[in-house]
């Protein structure tokens, strides 16, 4: 049987908001768009791209309030993917940073994981995530529990994937850690035809854009710009965002939810993008890049992968205000070529990204019928 032949299934954690996750889910649907998705909770009204996808939901879609708070229903995520009946499809693609590579599949079907990450929460974010996400006192002393029995189910899961492929080798290197298995290494990607070279200059702000959660480090963007001269618009929402509008000063805008459209021309028209937080990869460098502005990025994590230092962006060493106030102030400083920024953007091209799986995905069910028979 051929791939093109093959029955195929795509199942995602959740569809509750767009993020990089998502684009991923969204391409892999246009791929393959006789696939049905299916995820624990499916909120349509704020996902309109997936509204010609067949979707199939878990018992968690039914409950109160679950679409905006899928977070609060984590014990009950390995139940839901469990009970999926999958028996029916030839190849499983999870596209997966929680739970729902936990599907269980027949013995003949192949299931391949695009791994986002380990859950962050259950391995090595796991004290972070409990210092630092806001919860009440009494719901905290039960948290270490729930994570102790997620991390056994986790691992236990993790075995009933055949393939992991991933979105970086940081996070290869974490699956090999937690779960013992190697990891085809394919990016992620970004429509480069979406983004464009702005003719205005001088730029006028520098620019930050994500969700307003602890690791994303928007604090730390907050308390560096406040002790620079220069503007700073903010995208995003989120939990922290009324703690951090009061600490920010008036060279600080906060813009909330904008637009598709808004979004590139605010990075095409921006000094930079200002990334500060260890991501597993980071949509948002190579939409900046692929804009022709540099990205002021944190030294670790996958920005390793994307940025190019001096050339595409400039590396801060420390999580602090100093040494992110320096590399600003490096950044100003520095004559960028917004050609050669987009130029290196487009290795990651959604087009790349469908060759590379689309090739992956190939090896990988040839080498998994001759072992089959």
């Amino acid at each position: 049987m051929t791939l093109k032949e093959a029955k195929i299934a795509i199942v995602c954690d959740w569809l509750t908001n767009f993020a990089g996750a998502e684009r991923v889910i969204l391409k892999l649907h246009k791929m393959f768009p006789a696939a049905p998705i299916y995820t624990s909770v499916y909120n349509e009204k704020k996902m309109p791209e997936f509204k010609n996808a067949v979707i199939h939901t878990s018992f968690i879609q039914q409950i109160p309030k679950a679409k905006e708070k899928h977070q609060l229903f984590l014990k009950l995520y390995p139940v839901a993917f469990e009970q999926f009946d999958l028996s029916g499809y030839d190849i499983v693609i999870s596209s997966c940073h929680s739970c729902s590579k936990g599907i269980i599949t027949k013995p003949e079907t192949m299931h391949v994981c695009y791994c986002h990450s380990p859950m962050r929460y259950a391995w090595d974010n796991s004290h972070e995530y409990l210092r630092t996400y806001k919860m009440h006192g009494f719901l905290k002393r039960f948290v270490p529990k729930l994570m102790n029995k997620i991390r056994i189910w986790d691992r236990l899961a993790a075995d009933r994937v055949d393939f992991f492929a991933t979105n970086s080798n940081f996070v290869k290197k974490r699956i090999k850690k937690y779960y013992k298995h190697d990891a085809q290494v394919i990016y992620p990607m970004v429509n480069t035809n979406e983004f464009y070279i702005s003719n205005q200059d001088p730029k006028k702000y520098y620019l930050a854009v994500g969700r307003f959660t602890p690791y994303k480090r928007f604090d730390l963007i907050v308390d560096a710009f406040n002790e620079l001269p220069y503007k700073l618009k903010i995208v995003g929402t989120g939990l922290e965002e009324n703690e951090l509008k009061k600490r920010a000063r008036t060279n600080i805008e906060f813009l909330g939810h904008v637009s598709e459209t808004s979004l590139k021309d605010l990075y095409a028209n921006c000094k930079a993008l200002i990334f500060p937080q260890i991501e597993d990869f980071g949509i948002t460098p190579l939409e900046a890049m692929a804009s022709g502005r540099p990205v002021v990025a944190f030294n670790k994590g996958g920005a390793l992968e994307t940025v190019i230092n001096n050339q595409t962006g400039i590396f801060f060493n420390e999580q602090n205000v100093i040494s992110l106030k320096a590399a600003v102030e490096k950044c100003e400083k520095t004559k960028w070529n917004s050609k050669t920024i987009r130029q290196h953007a487009m290795k990651f091209d959604e087009k790349v990204f469908e060759k590379d799986f689309n090739k992956y995905l190939e090896t990988q069910w040839n080498y998994w019928q001759k072992t089959m028979r």
